[in-house]
């Protein structure tokens, strides 16, 4: 659970544009905020979807749908 708290860390990789999060950096609080919501985080989705800020199961499920028939 150490890996959850290094911000400092986990900052390095996050692609989470919405810079201003509390919890961005801190990956288990920003997993459960998310799934409280019934949501998924932003490092979950293609960095253009990502920029929506829509994090809803729905949109998660479409946006990859789409991407994985483009790929065929």
């Amino acid at each position: 659970m150490a890996e959850c708290v290094n911000k400092e860390k986990n900052l390095k990789n996050c692609s989470c544009t919405y810079l201003s999060c509390s919890k961005r950096g801190v990956c288990c609080e920003c997993i459960s905020s998310h799934w409280r919501n019934r949501e998924l985080p932003g490092c979950l989705f293609p960095s253009e979807a990502e920029k929506t800020y829509d994090r809803s199961l729905e949109y998660f499920i479409k946006v990859w749908s789409e991407k994985l028939k483009e790929e065929k």
